[in-house]
């Protein structure tokens, strides 16, 4: 390898190929960077706990040794960690953080770029940027969303995930927003509180979505065996695939869904958390509504594309965060997408989608409207949308935003 390859140590994504934002992005960089010589990537993967790798069900994987493999070109490393509970995550960055500081000294790797994601360790920042830019090195950071608003946090860890985010920012060389609305709001609160009172440097580079259609047939076995299992079938059905967590507000969408005539299902593609179902039931009693119906997850990425494809329409409910995969992915393959009317969803999809408030009985008549709406204007949503992707969010753009990044071509 030579010394132009420029090393770039990935830290913060759980595992690859699983549902979430970073494990999908570090996925897509790795895949489409497999085969470039300026890049050589190293990727942080958890080696237990909630979400850990389990690199058997990729395929193309190269065994390195113990809780090491290839995958797409990509040394990826696994962090076997304690059972510490809600503090994991930070344990996970910290570890991970000192193993890439070991390996570079090891390897005497010059200049490494090393690439955080989320803004979770804030009280500990300080001394590994001192340590990586001792070694020649550079941090970058991928800020997420507005963590601290997120409603499944209690008012102290809101509060730590402010200070933490503070932090991170100040002891970063490049702070990388996936959303503009993120950018603005990094330097309105922190312009003149980086290191020796300077602004925060900062670029914008989105996610990225698919922008061709599914390798499935209408027809394929696997398609059909999924929906008998779940009563559906193509065009029958209103969509929505994300995490189950109150801000992406699933009780407005089911609850505005069950007020509403419409003919069709209400299918939900998402990891279900109990205490959150059994709160909604008691609320909505939504288990009364055939309409209304949990699916479970689906892992295989063609057969959820297809299933994407094949939905009437699509409901975005996300209201914290910066651009959502799951909200690009929609726009790619579904032709008719409800969103959330917040400034992130606007920004990604402008006037490709149709847009719902949380007013009471809002989303309900938007539905009503959406049933009756002609095939020639479901199209045209669909054309809009597909352009949108294209134009500003297809993986091959971002992937070479990201190049120009690493490689430092992009200012």
């Amino acid at each position: 390898m030579s010394d132009t390859v420029q090393h770039v140590f990935l830290v913060g994504a759980k595992s690859l190929g699983a549902y979430g934002g970073y494990e999908t992005f570090i996925n897509k960089l790795t895949e489409y960077h497999r085969n470039n010589p300026k890049i050589k990537y190293h990727v942080a993967c958890k080696a237990n706990g909630d979400g850990c790798m389990d690199e058997t069900k990729l395929e193309g994987v190269t065994p390195l040794g113990e809780n090491e493999f290839e995958y797409h070109n990509a040394h990826c490393f696994k962090i076997p960690l304690p059972n510490v509970g809600a503090a994991q995550a930070i344990v996970y960055d910290t570890k991970a953080l000192a193993y890439c500081c070991n390996y570079i000294k090891e390897h005497n790797i010059k200049e490494p770029i090393v690439y955080i994601m989320a803004c979770r360790i804030g009280p500990w920042i300080a001394k590994y940027y001192k340590k990586i830019h001792k070694l020649g090195g550079r941090v970058f950071l991928n800020p997420d969303g507005h963590e601290w608003k997120r409603a499944k946090w209690s008012a102290p860890i809101r509060k730590y995930w402010k200070k933490s985010e503070q932090k991170m920012v100040k002891y970063s060389d490049l702070v990388i927003c996936d959303s503009v609305n993120i950018e603005k709001y990094i330097h309105e609160c922190y312009d003149g509180k980086c290191m020796k009172g300077a602004d925060p440097k900062t670029t914008f580079i989105a996610y990225g979505a698919e922008t061709r259609k599914s390798k499935l047939a209408d027809d394929d076995a696997k398609l059909q065996g999924w929906y008998k299992e779940n009563g559906l079938s193509a065009k029958s059905y209103y969509l929505v695939v994300g995490r189950f967590v109150p801000e992406n507000n699933y009780e407005t969408m089911i609850r505005e869904f069950m007020k509403s005539n419409s003919k069709r299902d209400f299918a939900i593609i998402t990891n279900v958390n109990d205490k959150f179902l059994e709160e909604l039931e008691s609320k909505l009693h939504f288990r009364e509504d055939p309409r209304i119906k949990f699916v479970g997850t689906v892992y295989d990425q063609e057969l959820l594309m297809k299933i994407r494809e094949n939905a009437y329409a699509y409901f975005h409910g996300h209201e914290v965060g910066g651009t959502n995969p799951s909200l690009l992915e929609a726009l790619g393959s579904t032709d008719l997408n409800l969103l959330l009317d917040v400034g992130f969803n606007k920004e990604v999809a402008e006037d490709a989608a149709v847009y719902w408030t949380k007013q009471n009985g809002y989303l309900a008549k938007m539905i009503e409207k959406a049933d009756a709406l002609a095939e020639e204007e479901i199209a045209e949503y669909g054309r809009k949308a597909k352009k949108r992707i294209k134009e500003a969010y297809s993986w091959q753009l971002i992937c070479d935003k990201y190049e120009k990044v690493f490689t430092g071509l992009y200012k």
